[in-house]
């Protein structure tokens, strides 16, 4: 039996070279993967049951500044640089100090239209009531818990990440009754202050998320939600086999989206306003579905990527 030849060393380093680059060219990489399928509900879920823990998160109160840091902890343990813009507004209550939490990804953009830019949103706050216990599982935790895990999958993608802004968004709920003076505290000082320094322009849409984990999901599009944005969003349900969940209120809505539209933000919102427990003590974490978190995230993931900022 003859034995095998001897290999030089020079030509024996090639051979092991050329066997990594084998293995790194067959190894999925994070650009490579599909960003909706990593959208986790269980996560966004998990996500809810802790800001859920904390209680009633009123604007002012020490369970939203813990429901804050924990916010801020889980961006910054992503990998996005968060700041808070703190603020201080009359309400019927007298004056209150808000905190939108502010959320981007280091680094520049890049390839086409890396100049263009688009909103994330939610509120973290919930609804004061002076004769029950709410805990806004849905209506404040639902949406937080979602975007919670929208920072996680996107920082995967750091070039789609550093194209998104992502904001937390305090003050939502009215004292007494929506008007311009109540209500929509955080994304009103948010669009004024984007207004100011002629901001508007530099993003070319938004979506929020509102009350988005009912067990029986229908997303109840605003009426006059802008027309592309809707497009998109319908395109990519039906892509990814969810359009049903999908359709419109039958009445306006107002939301933390009409001050960004009013802005010149094009801004879409995602509630399932058909939801019994709105604004009661039975709005509570058995109520939710992850799911349904699942279905909202991995919808808006592929409209991001395949379609808004493609």
């Amino acid at each position: 039996m003859r034995g095998c030849a001897a290999v030089p060393l020079h030509l024996l380093a090639a051979l092991v070279l050329c066997g990594c680059d084998h293995e790194k060219s067959t190894s999925p990489t994070p650009s490579a993967l599909k960003v909706w399928e990593q959208f986790s509900g269980e996560r966004a879920l998990s996500h809810v049951e802790r800001l859920v823990d904390f209680g009633p998160r009123v604007p002012g109160s020490p369970a939203l500044e813990q429901a804050r840091g924990y916010i801020i902890r889980q961006l910054e343990s992503f990998g996005w640089k968060s700041t808070r813009q703190e603020f201080t507004d009359r309400t019927p209550r007298g004056d209150v100090v808000f905190v939108n939490i502010v959320a981007e990804f280091p680094g520049k953009p890049t390839g086409r239209a890396s100049n263009s830019s688009f909103l994330l949103c939610s509120h973290y706050d919930t609804k004061t009531f002076d004769t029950i216990r709410f805990v806004g599982a849905n209506d404040g935790g639902s949406g937080t818990g979602t975007l919670l895990e929208m920072a996680r999958i996107l920082a995967a993608q750091p070039d789609l990440a550093r194209r998104l802004q992502l904001v937390f968004f305090d003050g939502e709920e009215a004292y007494e009754s929506f008007s311009e003076t109540d209500g929509l505290y955080g994304s009103r000082h948010f669009a004024k202050q984007l207004s100011e320094r002629n901001g508007a322009g530099k993003f070319r849409g938004g979506i929020l998320f509102d009350m988005i984990g009912d067990r029986s999901l229908t997303v109840t599009l605003p009426p006059d939600s802008p027309a592309a944005l809707t497009k998109g969003v319908f395109a990519a349900a039906d892509a990814l086999g969810a359009r049903a969940h999908f359709s419109y209120s039958p009445g306006a809505i107002t939301d933390d989206h009409t001050p960004l539209n009013a802005a010149g933000i094009p801004t879409i919102d995602l509630i399932d306003f058909d939801y019994p427990p709105w604004h009661t003590a039975e709005d509570t974490i058995d109520k939710l579905s992850a799911a349904s978190l699942q279905t909202v995230g991995a919808v808006t993931a592929y409209y991001l990527s395949q379609i808004a900022l493609k």
